[in-house]
């Protein structure tokens, strides 16, 4: 019953909500019955209560961190607004450079930045996509840099990532302790809209994969200080985003060397199969099935690739999908990490908690600098696997 977007809503939130309306009913029946200045003040009441339960349902998924983020608002600047040039070294080069103390000068923190990427190859109507860059990219002389293309959830929107993930403060804490290295971080639009569903496929509703996968990359490697190796991209993404993540990584090994999914599914999902198929993919079941994860582990073999995944130690339901992914990569020779975050569900804190360690993990896989302790070290996550 307790059911939104494929996704339970957890013992916390139906809580709270079930709080919510005991108390609009106690209000509502004390300014029925009750005169004069209780009345009033039972009134008044009605809005604060439906208020606070809204503000108590959002602390608990962390999903919007502003006013800003609930109404839309976008505070960053568009990426033409600044230089941004090719690299000019690799990772190695830029680490040389800081033993001796001669990098090049670039800000103090790194920046978040909005973009039209062109849909040249999909058509596919995106909305606007997120950057971030680290200092290291910002500077005069940039290294090739690894990337993280992240995906939102869905409902959700690239915006919604970078605030609900904190993924500015985040990466430039990274930034700050690695000589102003960090990933590039995109956050390109899979769905189009907030209330669509893309399946991050190919299909008869708009070509999401190929944006994702060559739109974007393209885009990103002709402008942006990129690495272009397989090893040094990684995809991520909660919910929605973490099932586009366990089906595009494995089908697009000339890319995508690792992937850090959150609280995914087991399948695209909009509906039951039967609608799906009938609906994105002309009755072509087995284009469907190509997109599954597991199917999609086993037909490429995933040779080099590393999945760490996460969920929230409550939603159960998540845990055993990535038990379940995570099993068919390790069948397959991928290097797995599986982590739960405990005192979460499906919301952003568990992503918090997974792309913390999972950022020094990557960081490490592409060179920018080393693990300095063990996954069991971080206070958040427990590890599994």
């Amino acid at each position: 019953v307790f059911m939104v977007f494929g996704v339970s809503l957890g013992c916390p939130v139906i809580l709270t909500v079930a709080g919510g309306f005991a108390g609009l009913g106690f209000v509502l029946a004390a300014a029925v019955t009750l005169r004069g200045a209780r009345r009033a003040l039972a009134v008044v009441l009605v809005p604060l209560v439906l208020a606070s339960t809204a503000l108590g349902v959002d602390s608990i998924y962390g999903e919007y961190q502003t006013i800003g983020n609930l109404v839309g608002y976008t505070p960053y600047p568009p990426l033409g607004s600044v230089t941004v040039r090719k690299a000019s070294m690799s990772v190695g080069e830029w680490r040389d450079k800081a033993r001796k103390d001669a990098l090049p000068s670039m800000p103090d923190s790194g920046k978040v930045f909005v973009v039209s990427i062109p849909n040249t190859e999909s058509k596919f109507k995106a909305r606007k996509a997120m950057v971030y860059l680290p200092p290291a990219a910002l500077s005069d002389r940039p290294p090739a840099l690894p990337v993280m293309e992240l995906l939102a959830g869905q409902p959700g929107s690239p915006g919604r990532l970078i605030d609900a993930g904190n993924i500015a403060a985040t990466m430039n804490a990274y930034a700050a302790e690695h000589d102003g290295l960090a990933p590039i971080v995109l956050a390109p639009d899979q769905n189009g809209s907030a209330m669509h569903n893309s399946l991050c496929a190919d299909t008869t509703r708009g070509n999401a994969e190929t944006y994702l996968t060559k739109d974007v990359v393209n885009w990103a490697r002709a402008t942006l200080p990129v690495a272009k190796s397989a090893r040094m991209w990684a995809m991520g993404g909660f919910s929605q985003g973490g099932t586009c993540t366990t089906q595009l990584v494995p089908r697009h090994p000339d890319i995508y060397g690792a992937m850090l999914p959150v609280d995914g599914e087991l399948e695209p999902t909009d509906g039951s199969v039967e609608t799906m198929v009938r609906r994105y993919f002309a009755g072509d079941r087995k284009a469907y099935d190509g997109q599954v994860p597991v199917n999609a582990i086993a037909a490429t073999g995933t040779a080099g690739q590393a999945l760490f995944a996460g969920a929230g130690k409550g939603d159960r339901k998540s845990v055993a999908n990535m038990r379940t992914i995570a099993a068919a990569a390790h069948a397959a020779g991928m290097e797995t990490t599986e982590l739960v975050v405990p005192g979460a569900d499906h919301d952003w804190h568990a992503v918090q908690a997974v792309w913390n360690p999972g950022l020094d993990w990557f960081g490490a896989r592409t060179g920018l600098g080393e693990m300095t302790k063990s996954l069991e070290e971080y206070p958040q996550v427990e590890v599994l696997q």
